[in-house]
């Protein structure tokens, strides 16, 4: 009797192990054939692990934006805003939400916390790149879907302060942008050609709209922000003060900026502002829109880009004028693109 109890344990431990492997070998299978995997046309040629292969499609979808008293905010608004007038898919709802702006809005869509967001198109380099600011990482999970405006680096100061260049500003107090944006990264860059390291000045790291206030009530000295040309929030500032004074980027330091990046000379147009009496020497990259692989769909893309560049016009910002087809490909280049934006640009004649 034990040894035919025995044996019936034996027998039975075999066939529970047996019936575990054949469960496990026909999860596998469903799940290859489930179409989980990461889609064509992501723009990442390598196989990545599992978790960061499948997709989650979804309707409802934030846009990162930036700090509440910069470019981005206000005008992502607007994006949202025309998107949920004209996407016609169901169930779509998108809405805009203030972020650090461009590293903090990849960084966010590459772990699935944002679908949209909006960045300098250098960032989006490097962080497909692995470079810059993600120097040891990588995000491909995104893709192009459209160029949206010039970002222009203004760095402002108040003239009763007596800082007449950016080599004035070691051992001052600056606003540099927030954590995370492509402000700070910039500023870092153009105070180095300056000679000016960290350390060398006390940093704060405001978005330009609490910058303003910092600089109006003589807390800190200057303030970086890459924004649109005008910049409401400069002009809120002279308002207020009637003491605006831009500090330019210009000689061997723009050079310097221009040889360690993809940065490139501009001129702010005197008559930019009423009371700016002349042109200023910086530099600029472009705004771009972006949008997740793994959680906008080919169709949703292609919805979400034919109707942002179809209706763009509606778009009261006025950083909305720099949407149009003709401009859309600007700081595309080396980007991946989204397959939906890809389509759109194709079936519009602007891709070929």
């Amino acid at each position: 009797m034990k040894k035919r109890r025995y044996l019936f344990g034996v027998i039975s431990l075999w066939l529970s192990l047996v019936l575990a492997l054949s469960a496990c070998g026909g999860g596998s299978q469903q799940a290859s054939g489930g179409g989980g995997g990461q889609q064509a046309g992501s723009g990442s040629g390598a196989e990545a692990p599992a978790e960061t292969a499948q997709t989650d499609y979804r309707t409802e979808i934030q846009i990162g934006t930036g700090s509440t008293g910069g470019t981005y905010y206000p005008l992502g608004q607007e994006i949202s805003n025309l998107l949920n007038a004209h996407v016609k898919v169901d169930g779509f709802n998108s809405s805009a939400v203030a972020t650090g702006a461009s590293v903090d809005n990849l960084a966010k869509i590459g772990r699935g916390e944002l679908q949209l967001g909006l960045t300098v198109h250098l960032t989006a380099w490097n962080a497909v790149n692995g470079t810059g600011e993600f120097a040891g990482t990588t995000i491909d999970n995104f893709g192009f879907m459209g160029h949206i405006y010039p970002e222009v680096m203004q760095i402002v100061t108040l003239k009763s302060k007596g800082i007449n260049s950016i080599a004035d500003l070691k051992g001052k107090k600056i606003a540099i942008g927030p954590a995370g944006s492509g402000t700070q990264l910039a500023a870092k860059l153009i105070l180095e050609a300056y000679g000016i390291k960290d350390g060398d000045y006390e940093a704060f790291q405001e978005g330009f709209g609490d910058a303003k206030g910092k600089l109006q009530d003589g807390v800190i000295d200057a303030s970086f922000g890459l924004l649109g040309l005008p910049a409401a929030s400069i002009d809120e500032l002279q308002a207020q003060t009637n003491d605006v004074k831009y500090l330019p980027v210009e000689g061997e330091a723009l050079k310097y900026v221009e040889e360690h990046s993809q940065y490139k000379a501009f001129e702010i147009p005197a008559d930019t502002y009423e009371w700016l009496d002349a042109p200023v020497n910086t530099v600029s990259a472009y705004a771009v829109l972006v949008g997740s692989l793994t959680q906008v769909s080919e169709e949703l893309g292609y919805e979400i880009t034919k109707a942002l560049f179809e209706n763009a016009a509606e778009i009261t910002h006025e950083q909305g004028k720099s949407i149009t087809k003709e401009n859309a490909l600007r700081g595309s280049d080396g980007l991946p693109f989204h397959p939906g934006a890809e389509k759109y640009f194709k079936e519009a004649g602007i891709l070929q």
